[in-house]
């Protein structure tokens, strides 16, 4: 039986492309900062949406490519299978569960990277509002992103945070609910894919059924969010525009929101295993 190496073009590609999704998401949250400090909380609003709408689409480049590399373990185990011993493809499966793992962990990375690019998220933001109210044109604003002395303007306004002010972020700010909400949240989007991919792949006469319960998975992730957590997040941002709030409450749960995330993310390392058993079960209850 041929081994499958571990590291392949596929795996880095969907390694760095899922830190991306993640880090774009992260981004969104500036959006908040930025409709407050702007005024304009339904462009701000807008914004985060295209942001968080383009996070989901870099999950079409990201899915064929986490789909080549559980085919080529698929075919594997569907071989070892048919020769009476499945026990002989043991190794492989148990290195793409390491695989789908580093997958995960890139996209915690991610999700840091993307907390420590939160005040350039803000700049740009704050930037694109304002390009907004200009040109009228959401498209024209986007298109200034080509225009190499706005993308050297935004290089220059590169900041990270200062790890000194994150004590002024009190957690008593930020309704506990919508910390959980989120964790769990962030736990189901990043674990949802790749979870269905490994059920596939661990019963491969189940592999198409299991794979696509992935749309449900991420479904209740979806609804759980637009339930949850986007509605209380506005409603702070709401609150601040209005004077009930104060800016520093919504900087404090964008902090809170991105740890949450970060640890919505770590927790999901734990969740592959029972997440993979739920959606074995479920493929098989299906056929029944």
């Amino acid at each position: 039986m041929v081994d499958i190496p571990l590291w392949s073009w596929q795996l880095i590609g969907a390694m760095v492309l899922n830190g991306v999704v993640q880090m774009t998401a992260v981004g969104a949250f500036a959006a908040r900062i930025a409709g407050v400090t702007t005024k304009r909380i339904a462009l701000s609003i807008s914004l985060f949406t295209l942001f968080a709408t383009a996070s989901r689409f870099a999950n079409l480049f990201y899915a064929p490519l986490l789909g080549t590399i559980s085919d080529r373990t698929g075919n594997l185990v569907t071989a070892a299978i048919a020769a009476g011993s499945a026990a002989l493809a043991a190794p492989q499966v148990q290195q793409f569960e390491l695989q789908l793992r580093l997958i995960v962990l890139v996209g915690t990375v991610g999700t840091l990277v993307g907390a420590l690019l939160l005040p350039t998220f803000q700049y740009m933001f704050v930037r694109g509002i304002n390009s907004y109210q200009r040109t009228d044109s959401v498209p024209a604003s986007l298109f200034r992103l080509s225009d190499w002395r706005v993308v050297r303007d935004i290089i220059r306004h590169i900041r990270l945070p200062n790890p000194a002010g994150w004590g002024q972020y009190k957690l008593s700010s930020v309704p506990q609910k919508l910390l959980i909400a989120n964790t769990v949240v962030q736990a189901v989007y990043a674990i949802g894919v790749v979870a269905a991919v490994y059920a596939s792949v661990r019963d491969p006469a189940f592999a198409r059924t299991a794979t696509l319960l992935s749309g449900i998975v991420n479904g209740i992730g979806t609804i759980a969010f637009t339930l949850f957590v986007d509605p209380t997040a506005a409603g702070i941002v709401d609150s601040a525009v209005h004077g009930k709030r104060t800016i520093e409450d919504v900087r404090a749960m964008v902090f809170w929101l991105t740890v949450t995330m970060v640890l919505g993310t770590l927790i999901s390392q734990l969740l592959l295993w029972p997440a993979t058993v739920i959606i074995d079960i479920a493929a098989k209850l299906v056929h029944r």
